[in-house]
């Protein structure tokens, strides 16, 4: 016989926007970061300078 109270496991969704040290929030974060580094590679690349030479920082 089934216990009739039992139910399905809660799953989270990874893709959720949650604030805080979650695990959801670092992905997030490690996304934000892979963007990011591609935009500064392909500053570096289009421009043929530095990113802070580009921004003027340097």
């Amino acid at each position: 016989m089934q216990d009739a109270t039992k139910t399905a496991p809660v799953i989270e969704d990874r893709n959720a926007w949650k604030f805080g040290f979650t695990p959801q929030a670092e992905i997030w974060n490690g996304r934000f970061a892979m963007i990011g580094f591609i935009a500064a590679i392909l500053t570096e690349l289009f421009s043929n300078q530095g990113v802070l030479h580009f921004w003027g920082l340097m």
